[in-house]
């Protein structure tokens, strides 16, 4: 099975689409649109049977570009690399690092699509695909793309470790709707592997990932805190998001109440004073309000 590698050598476990189901999910894709480029060209021409020909002429091309060249395009790009045949097939178009697909992207893979899959029947696309280590057309190569699947087995979803303490809940007031799920898989498949990657390293790919996530959610990463850990504790509140959701609007285990609200930006953090060794320990934070200590279970180390 072939992992999709980052440039900085990070192997995301992300799964390349082979071309039985990017063939299928294409196949869906070009009736759907076929159905909607036959329909609006009656209407078309219909509403021009007045115009002389070169006028006809002149909207049967616009139309062809618009509907089968300029709605692929539209559509990688508004649902971030999911069009219907895709999201069908469990398949998601993904940049070379892992990250969401952007206009450009989709430009260029919709641009190439016109001779790899409309003027060839697919057959160049096909070549270029069984070819390919991991099952890329040319559109994907000068696209720096690449087609994944995204529905891999829950097993191999490695342990997410918790955020620091203090960060506990600090992020309830983000907005997550706009993350992509594969962006929520890349930042699991990192906090799963960060301890064994070099530190150098893995500092890059958090740095990356904490930026999509921070302009995704339309939050900066708050000054002082290390993009791991905002990736952590962005991770656990979509967690408990869901808990709340599945199991009613109670508390929820691991989320912040029983923590203060982390500090202010640039400070670093409440003051933290631990009682016990390993799974036993207990930490005890002072309040800002100076209500006393607040104490809570820290998982060990």
């Amino acid at each position: 099975m072939s992992e999709l590698v980052t440039g900085e050598a990070v192997a995301l476990e992300l799964q390349p689409a082979r071309l039985p189901s990017r063939a299928l999910a294409v196949l869906l894709d070009l009736t759907v649109v076929l159905v909607a480029y036959v329909a609006v060209s009656v209407a078309l021409l219909t509403a021009t049977a007045s115009l002389d020909e070169a006028a006809r002429t002149a909207v049967s091309i616009a139309t062809f570009l618009l509907v089968l060249v300029g709605g692929p395009i539209a559509v990688e790009t508004l649902s971030h690399g999911r069009s219907l045949g895709k999201a069908a097939c469990g398949l998601r178009v993904v940049r070379d690092d892992g990250g969401p697909i952007r206009f450009r992207h989709a430009l260029v893979r919709g641009a190439f699509g016109v001779v790899e899959i409309l003027l060839t029947a697919g057959v160049v696309a096909c070549v270029a695909s069984l070819v390919s280590a991991r099952g890329r057309r040319l559109g994907d190569v000068f696209a720096g793309t690449l087609v994944v699947r995204e529905r891999v087995p829950a097993a191999r979803v490695g342990f997410v470790p918790p955020p620091p303490p203090w960060l506990a809940g600090r992020f309830s007031g983000l907005d997550l709707s706009a993350v992509p799920e594969g962006l929520w898989l890349a930042v699991r498949q990192y906090l799963g592997r960060m301890n064994q990657l070099d530190p150098q390293v893995g500092h890059a790919m958090a740095e990356r990932l904490a930026g999509d996530l921070a302009e995704r959610t339309g939050a900066a990463v708050p000054t002082g805190v290390p993009p791991a850990a905002f990736l952590a504790a962005v991770v656990q509140e979509r967690q408990v998001r869901e808990a709340r959701r599945t199991f009613g609007g109670g508390p929820v285990a691991g989320q912040g109440a029983a923590w203060p609200v982390g500090p202010s930006a640039g400070s670093a953090g409440p003051p933290v004073e631990r009682r016990g060794v390993g799974a036993d320990a207990v930490v005890s934070v002072e309040r800002p309000s100076g209500e006393g200590p607040a104490t809570g279970f820290v998982p060990p180390a």
